[in-house]
């Protein structure tokens, strides 16, 4: 037997287990796993649609109607010198820090379907242009977390520069000789705005549906890992490994939980005891890894386009490094510290936002975006 036919059949026999054991955790904690789903679909309903779906249908009108070829005649000369990337990509760059995980990614493969970047330039844009968004950071982790909105915009300043520096860093990724035959293979296209808004509608709202799929799922797995032992058993291993680094089984549990779910490990760091600087360092890390639940959602994007994986990875893990390295690097020179009172009013206005509440500022959010985007483009047209 070949070292590659018995390589899958270990891994075929791996996912009959896993699939066993996970059969069998839904039979033994049935209540349990239908409570966590119902809790992923609450925060599909009143976060992820709302917040999600107006941006997906604004990124998808950005390529589709060409407003993207205009904005990359005004970036061209900054996003060619810093990230070896068209101006056009400068559309990824924007609304990946404004929509949040999974917009930026999904703004990268539509730029590459359209023919607006090559192959290397798309597996750049992978690796630093699918971020958390502002409302994240500030409204969950800032004060939701820690109760400061100065750690939110730290953190969110820390996200951003520690995007920016991996995006210098992958700046020479990939054959830079790829861009005519790329350019050739795919012809570029405008749609009209009437097809472009069908289009943009009919594909944002599948994406948003399959990402409240996985937001469901990995809601109902990491449930199951708890209940089952099996996260706080990993991490006692883990903590007793990198206790000499300081870390205990607790938070070696917490780093766990949020290299699986973004939302759910953050939030396990409300009232951690220990080091301020090491909470939110820790958070730093969570949000600029992602988590597997996110990193499934890009790879559902990514999908047969033929991308690497692999760039996009290594992308958010060193994002994820530099970013609590630079909360580490702040906190030597500008100590830490909270405000003497919570931010109450700040958490239970989020935590009790509606359907409502939550599309209309995410609307609104969007249409403002897209008005800048139609200016500066009737800017550049004005300017020839």
């Amino acid at each position: 037997m070949s070292l590659i036919a018995h390589r899958r059949k270990i891994i075929d026999i791996l996912t009959v287990a896993a699939l066993i054991v996970g059969v069998a955790a839904l039979i033994a904690f049935p209540k349990e796993t239908v409570d966590a789903a119902k809790s992923g679909l609450t925060l599909c309903y009143n976060v992820i649609v709302p917040s999600l779906f107006p941006f997906f249908v604004l990124s998808s009108l950005v390529v589709e109607t060409g407003v993207a070829r205009y904005l990359g005649i005004a970036c061209e000369r900054v996003m060619r010198p810093l990230f070896n990337v068209g101006g056009e990509c400068a559309a990824a760059f924007v609304l990946g820090f404004i929509g949040g995980y999974p917009v930026g990614a999904k703004t990268v493969i539509a730029l590459y379907e359209s023919g607006s970047c090559t192959k290397p330039e798309a597996e750049r844009l992978l690796s630093f242009c699918n971020n958390s968004g502002p409302a994240f950071i500030f409204g969950v982790v800032g004060a939701g977390v820690f109760g400061s909105g100065k750690i939110g915009l730290l953190l969110y300043l820390a996200h951003t520069v520690a995007s920016v520096i991996v995006g210098i860093c992958f700046r020479g990724w990939g054959k830079s000789d790829a861009r005519a035959e790329t350019r050739r293979a795919v012809p570029r296209r405008r749609a009209t705005f009437s097809a472009a808004f069908t289009t943009s509608v009919t594909s944002s709202f599948t994406a948003t549906l399959g990402i409240c799929g996985f937001v469901i799922f990995f809601t109902v797995f990491i449930k199951m890992l708890f209940l089952s032992g099996a996260l706080p058993g990993l991490a006692s291993l883990l903590g007793s490994a990198l206790s000499p680094l300081g870390f205990t089984a607790q938070w070696a549990e917490r780093l766990l939980t949020g290299f699986v779910e973004l939302s759910s490990g953050v939030w396990t760091l409300r009232g951690a005891a220990g080091t301020l600087t090491g909470s939110v360092a820790m958070a730093a890390f969570m949000l600029g890894w992602a988590g597997l639940s996110v990193h499934s959602q890009v790879l559902s994007f990514i999908g047969e386009s033929g991308l690497s994986v692999k760039t996009y990875i290594l992308g958010k893990l060193a994002q994820a490094s530099l970013s609590a390295a630079l909360i580490f690097l702040i906190a030597r020179f500008f100590p830490i510290s909270v405000p003497a009172v919570f931010l109450a009013q700040q958490v239970t206005g989020y935590v009790g936002i509606t359907f409502g509440q939550a599309i209309a500022v995410s609307g609104v959010g969007s249409v403002t975006v897209c008005g800048l985007f139609v200016l500066l483009a009737w800017w550049v047209d004005k300017k020839g």
